[in-house]
């Protein structure tokens, strides 16, 4: 039998940047495993994350619009795609390992809450032990897929997946010691793509107007979606050669023009008052849950069947994996009142 493993494995050794990650040198996995003979270990890590429940759901988890009418917003899942395509393009420029960054790139997300980063606040608020959307999709690849089993990827991708998020943080972050220049890919490629599907999103649903842009950042990134997209990896590609690969980098003024986009976006779309209103709403559902499952364990048990031992860190995993749909359903099964039927009744 022909192991084409070893094949894809010798052709990164030939083919790869030195700086690159191979696959036949990862560090492995928690639980150690007979290797497949057709696919690396990062490709394998890949199909593992693509074929779980976990990120089916994010087809139908916020971006930024709530359940908006329209068949072109993004949705979490398309943002993970966007992540992906930008992240191999960057890697393949740069001879990194493209199949690494891909996994990374399509974990990154996997433990984001129904209703987006409002989601995200709101069991922060009300979870004893907090709650970050990296750490909960780090703890779905390790413990909470195939019940209780986990994934079980390598250490490389789950190193990037925990170390992706940036809030409202630096762009660069020097503190943040990721293990791979494939993850530090994924790291950029992700504010690279939120930020320019989430102004193109704002721009499709009227929220905001091109005119509404600073003159200086549309100057910059240009006025399409191609035009910043192409600008900002030209820019990542040309800096980390120009840094002779001791880390991914881009330039001040890249870094700067990020910024103050960002900080316009958080400003006129992120913190718009019609949105924010609607979010507001979302959090309240999900508190209103998780104080229910909380103290109606036999109704949660129903509803999940996995359990970690903690009930609280149960109340908390269940929700957080719920789509929006899937929260407002079980929320309105919950407090909205039925009608009451007299099938039946004699006169």
């Amino acid at each position: 039998m022909i192991n084409s493993r070893n094949k894809s494995e010798f052709n990164e050794k030939l083919t790869l940047s030195p700086y690159a990650s191979y696959s036949i040198d990862s560090k492995g996995r928690v639980k150690r495993e007979r290797k497949c003979i057709y696919r690396t270990e990062y490709q394998r890590d890949r199909d593992r994350i693509l074929h779980s429940k976990s990120f089916r759901r994010l087809k139908d988890k916020t971006q930024v619009f709530l359940a908006p009418y329209g068949d072109h917003f993004r949705t979490r899942l398309t943002h993970v795609l966007e992540v992906a395509q930008i992240s191999r393009t960057i890697s393949r420029a740069l001879g990194l390992n493209e199949d690494l960054s891909e996994a990374i790139a399509l974990g990154h997300d996997l433990g984001h809450t129904p209703f987006g980063h409002a989601g995200e606040q709101a069991l922060n608020k009300i979870h004893k032990k907090g709650f970050k959307h990296f750490m909960q999709s780090l703890r779905i690849v390790e413990l909470l897929e195939k019940n209780g089993k986990g994934l079980n990827l390598t250490y490389e991708v789950r190193d990037g997946i925990s170390k992706h998020s940036k809030g409202k943080g630096p762009i660069i972050n020097k503190r943040i010691k990721i293990q791979t220049l494939e993850g530090q890919v994924v790291r950029l490629s992700d504010i690279f793509a939120y930020f320019t599907h989430d102004l193109d999103d704002a721009l499709r649903s009227s929220l905001i107007k091109k005119k509404d842009i600073p003159i200086k950042l549309t100057r910059f990134f240009g006025d399409k979606h191609s035009e910043r997209i192409s600008k900002v990896v030209s820019d990542t590609i040309a800096n980390t050669i120009a840094a002779d690969y001791k880390d991914i980098a881009i330039s001040k003024e890249l870094e700067t023009n990020l910024v103050n986009m960002r900080s316009f976006l958080f400003e006129k779309v992120y913190y718009n008052e019609e949105i924010k209103a609607n979010f507001d709403k979302a959090k309240q559902v999900l508190i209103d849950l998780y104080s229910f499952f909380l103290s109606n364990k036999k109704a949660l048990r129903e509803l999940y069947k996995f359990s970690s031992g903690n009930n609280e860190d149960d109340c908390c995993d269940f929700i957080a994996g719920m789509s929006d749909d899937f929260a407002l359903e079980i929320h309105k099964s919950i407090f909205v009142p039925k009608k009451w039927s007299f099938v039946g009744f004699k006169v």
